[in-house]
């Protein structure tokens, strides 16, 4: 696995999980609007934009450019 690859991983889990825990502050301690609401907005779409990348077009657009890149090196390997 490449370190851009865990990175983007790395940087998923940690938006994922805490996309869940201020949810669950949120809805533990009540809906109060404050200033935290600017916070809980770029969660929120940080989220959505992981959900996206992983499970979305971008996912299956990497892929194909992953499989472009495998047959331009093979086709210009020396045989």
């Amino acid at each position: 696995m490449k370190t851009k690859d865990i990175f983007f991983y790395s940087l998923g889990i940690v938006v994922i999980i805490g996309y869940f825990a201020i949810l669950g502050i949120k809805v533990y301690k009540g809906n109060d609007p404050t200033s935290e609401s600017l916070m809980i907005g770029s969660l929120i779409g940080a989220f959505g934009t992981v959900v996206g990348y992983f499970y979305g077009s971008s996912s299956s657009s990497a892929k194909k450019d992953e499989t472009i890149s495998n047959i331009v090196q093979q086709n210009n390997t020396p045989q």
